[in-house]
């Protein structure tokens, strides 16, 4: 029978290392959970050429599926909430993987997924595994899994990533739709207004010409317009790609995403949406961070390249120093000027008591709650102003051309 060495966390916690006689991998996993032991690495002595073998294996798979290599975040959200369903059952790890792997379409998750399985079925733990493949797992959710290893609570942490994924994926998606439509409005609207300037004016002018009326400031401010869209029809069409262009590539400087993101907390309500959406990340994932037992310092590396915006990174850089020097979280919360007064009063009551983690998942659940009404008021307020505005462009026009149309009524009369 198969030897196999094994590194395993008991009930008390402590580390345990050892070897064990088993079938395969997974009948060393029940005969360690029997012990009481929670495996995080399992690897049989002496089977270099079992990996060699399961290495080529998944190469050759690899190769099969060439189409759709990209991982999209939905996907990895999906295959989740469906992974921590299976676990959750009791399924052995590999079955589980295995099942997965059969109800993924042809792409880069799959492929992804045959990896993390080769990997567990030689050995290595769940975390480790998904750590190899940072495209589909990022640091944050290897973190989350290791931490539900350890602890004995995969299936509860898996749960627990799938809530936390599907609130993030929401939010994003109600914002982007709640800016489909002014930005349809707005490209359609803008287009009509342009060939009417651009085709129609023109003819006005000819006529205005034609009869030598002098034209008003606001008629012949139409006309230059008109003269513009005509000559230099081309700036027009490239002015937004060369604005998309400017901005992508100043944000993809520190200095600038800096500026960006700084700018960006101060639009009139998008900046307020931005903000408590930033603050809602952070408390989620500090708090289910540390409900799965992840170390206060090691959560904080972790968030800050989680929350979106450079501006409530740095804040929470400065907290993970403070913290490292002895401080507690809420005082430079405090200072940082970037979290409101009743997060900073919640998070100290979490602290006093013990129970910070539901507090940041309270905390985050009153500011996604505050994000969709602010969503909805944002929605309730764009339209009429969108009315307005294009009420106010057709008006321009109307009042420049009839101006001379009625300087011209008035010499016939």
């Amino acid at each position: 029978m198969p030897t196999f060495s094994y590194e395993a966390v008991d009930n008390a916690g402590r580390a345990q290392k050892g070897a064990i006689e088993a079938k395969s991998v997974d009948d060393a996993r029940d005969k360690l959970k029997g012990k009481g032991f929670f495996p995080t690495s399992i690897a049989q002595k002496g089977g270099k050429a079992r990996k060699s073998q399961a290495a080529a294996a998944a190469g050759e798979r690899q190769k099969t599926f060439t189409i759709g290599s990209g991982v999209s975040q939905s996907e990895v959200t999906l295959f989740t909430r469906q992974f921590a369903t299976l676990v959750d059952a009791g399924l052995p790890m590999v079955r589980a993987l295995d099942i997965m792997e059969q109800m993924l379409k042809p792409g880069g998750l799959r492929n992804v997924l045959m990896d993390v399985r080769d990997e567990v079925e030689q050995g290595s733990s769940l975390s480790e595994a998904m750590a190899k493949s940072p495209a589909a797992f990022d640091e944050l959710y290897v973190s989350m899994i290791r931490a539900g290893e350890l602890g004995g609570l995969l299936a509860q942490i898996l749960n627990r990533l799938a809530e936390f994924r599907e609130k993030s994926m929401r939010l994003k998606k109600q914002i982007i739709g709640a800016l489909i439509y002014p930005a349809a409005v707005i490209t359609i609207a803008g287009g009509i207004l342009a060939l009417i300037i651009a085709f129609i004016v023109p003819k006005f002018r000819k006529m205005f010409e034609e009869m030598k009326i002098p034209l008003p400031s606001i008629t012949q401010a139409l006309m230059t317009m008109a003269d513009f869209l005509v000559n230099y029809w081309y700036i027009a069409i490239l002015s937004p790609f060369i604005a998309i262009g400017s901005f992508v590539g100043i944000r993809s400087t520190q200095a600038g995403r800096y500026a960006i993101d700084m700018m960006s907390l101060y639009l009139p309500v998008f900046g307020v949406i931005i903000k408590k959406s930033s603050i809602s990340r952070f408390c989620r994932t500090l708090g289910e961070l540390s409900s799965a037992g992840v170390p206060i310092l090691d959560a904080l590396g972790l968030i800050k390249n989680a929350v979106g915006n450079m501006v409530v990174a740095a804040a929470v850089e400065d907290i993970h120093s403070s913290i490292r020097e002895g401080e507690n979280i809420a005082d430079p919360m405090r200072r940082s000027g970037v979290f409101d007064i009743m997060v900073v009063n919640m998070v100290e009551v979490g602290e006093e008591t013990g129970e910070l983690d539901k507090m940041l998942v309270k905390i985050a659940d009153t500011y996604d709650n505050d994000v969709d009404t602010l969503v909805g008021s944002m929605m309730s307020l764009l339209e009429p102003f969108l009315i307005i505005g294009m009420g106010l462009a057709v008006g321009f026009i109307v009042i420049a051309l009839f101006l001379p149309l009625i300087a011209i009524i008035e010499g016939i009369q």
